[in-house]
Formats: structure tokens, sequence, C-alpha cells
């Protein structure tokens, strides 16, 4: 294994030097394509394409393109087909922040961070054939849904860890309890993801219509699991309130106070929106708006995290007073 790797590293050290910022847009590339799957991946949901393509990793046995030959409408076909094909974009991102960084030679834990996306990626795809293989049942698609959002929060530090110097010195922006109190507010988003997803398995979007089979659903009382969700949402928010008073008694930066904000904006307008769902029956165009905002919702969520603790250039060393220089008297 290291001497595959010692050969990556010198085929890579025969491409031009990435700059930074180059660095940067293809480590936002990585977020914009970790979080639009998952927001496609809805499409599909929504439309009843899940199962447009009848197998994995074919389209269809024999086939890696839909056909004519096959029992399910064109429509679901192109749909879910064209969802497998997004997978080479968000593989060839990931792939892209993997050499960057290696060329750039940069620090360990950017290489790590980086490496995370294509292995991550490529786990999402195996997820991704089982939902297929097992026709769609509910908890294989919470899976799907929970780890694309796993994802995002990784990609965002990875942006977070390319920004930073790799000579740089560690600087503590946040005090620790404050930290802890961030992560919190990560582990009860996490929870309302997971609480979505269930909702999600006992709704009306099962991501098949078929006549000739029918899909698993969770069988527990759905409004029942609107509450939990809801709940856990308030309680989600009720963290970030907290910390936000936190912030500004103790004068924190303004970035991280913007930051907060931002997270807060995006929670009340995730709040709307479920809220809209339940009373109008759960519309397809909504669900898909839902899954964004989950998707917006914890990439500024790990955002927030990463602004806690940071890595900053190292001051310039200031000159001593034996470093002056001395003149002789005439």
């Amino acid at each position: 294994m290291d001497v595959l790797y010692r050969g990556f590293v010198n085929l890579v050290n025969r491409l031009p030097m990435p700059s930074l910022a180059v660095q940067k847009w293809i480590a936002v590339a990585v977020i914009v394509t970790q979080g639009g799957i998952a927001v496609t991946g809805s499409v599909v949901r929504v439309t009843a394409s899940g199962l447009g393509c009848t197998t994995w990793p074919q389209c269809h046995p024999g086939s890696f393109v839909p056909t004519g030959t096959s029992t399910a409408p064109w429509f679901h076909q192109a749909v879910e087909f064209g969802n497998r094909l997004l997978t080479f974009l968000v593989v060839a991102t990931a792939a892209a922040a993997v050499i960057a960084v290696t060329r750039a030679a940069r620090r360990r834990e950017v290489l790590v961070y980086a490496w995370l996306m294509p292995l991550s990626t490529v786990a999402q795809a195996v997820i991704g054939g089982i939902t297929v293989l097992t026709g769609l049942l509910w908890w294989t698609v919470a899976i799907h849904m929970v780890v694309s959002m796993a994802m995002v929060w990784v990609s965002v530090i990875l942006f977070h860890k390319i920004d930073q110097p790799d000579d740089g010195v560690d600087t503590v922006v946040l005090p620790k309890q404050l930290r802890w109190l961030t992560a919190l507010s990560g582990v009860a988003l996490a929870g309302t993801l997971v609480a979505g997803t269930m909702v999600t398995g006992a709704g009306p979007h099962a991501g098949d219509k078929s006549p000739d089979r029918t899909v698993e659903r969770l069988d527990l009382d759905i409004t029942n699991l609107v509450h939990l969700h809801a709940e856990l949402l308030v309680a989600y928010l009720a963290l970030l309130v907290g910390l936000g008073f936190a912030l500004y008694a103790i004068g924190a930066r303004q970035s991280v106070k913007l930051r907060l904000q931002v997270v807060v904006a995006l929670v009340v307008a995730q709040a709307c929106v479920g809220l809209v769902q339940f009373w109008t029956d759960v519309p397809a165009v909504l669900v898909t708006i839902h899954v964004a905002l989950a998707g917006a919702c914890t990439a500024a969520t790990a955002a927030l995290y990463a602004a806690g603790r940071v890595r900053e250039p190292a001051p310039a060393p200031t000159a001593s007073p034996t470093d002056t220089p001395t003149h002789s008297a005439a």
C-alpha cells in the first residue's frame, strides 16, 4: 500500500502546482456536488423514479443505460439514470480535491479530509445500490440521506482546513465550553435529520408507485413522527439561540456571529417549509426544497463549528533590543 501511495504521489507531482484559490474552488465544488446529489436524490423519490433503474450497478440486467425493453416508464428511467450520472461528477470533484492537496503537499489533516471524500463516495454508491436491490426499503433510503448529510459536513470542514495555512498556529477562537455547545447543536441537527428520514419513511413519497410491487414503509403513526421531528428541530434551534447569547456576551468575532446568524436564518426557513409541508399534504416540490435546506443547515452548522478553533498565520518575529544595530561615535 505504501508503494502504491508513493507511486501516486510521484505521478501527481508531474502536474502543475495548484494555487490556494484553485484548491478552495475545488473544495467548494465538493460541497456543492455532495449536497446537490442529495437534492437530485429527493427528485428521484418524489417522482416515484426510484426503481427506474431496476438493478445495480447496471441500470437493467445486461445494460448500464436505460432501455426500451424495460417495463419502467422512460421518464422514471431518465430521472434515476440522471441521478446516477451525477455520481461521476461527485467522484470527479472528490478526486480533484485529493490530487490538488497532494500536489500542493498540504499538511496531513488536509490530506486525511480530502481522502475521506472519494472513500465515502464509494461507500455511498454501495448504499445506493443496496437501496435499489432491496426495493427501496425505507431504512436504506434513510441511511442514504444521513450519510449524504455527513459528507456535506466533512466537505465543509475540508474547505476550512484547506483555507488555513500549513505553517500557521492553532488559535482558540471560542472557549472550550462554547465549542462543546456548538458540537452539541450538531448532535441535535443529526437527531433532527434522522427523525426527518423516519417521517419520510412513513410518508406518501415511497420512491416507486408501480402496481406490481409494494415498497415497504415505516409502520408508525406519521403525526407522532412529525411531532418528534419538530421537537428535535426546536431543541436544535434553542441550542443555537443559547449559543448566540453566549457569543454576544463574550464579544466573539464578527465572523463567528455572522455564521451563527446564517444558521439560525436557515433553521427558521426550514421550520417554515416543514410546517407548510404538514399543512398541505407534503407536495413534491417542498420535499426537494426541504432536502436542499437540510444540506444548507448542515453546511452552515459545520462552518460554525469549524470557526471555534482555527489555524492562523504565525505572528512575525519581533526584533529584540540586542538585534538593533549600533553606531560608534566618530
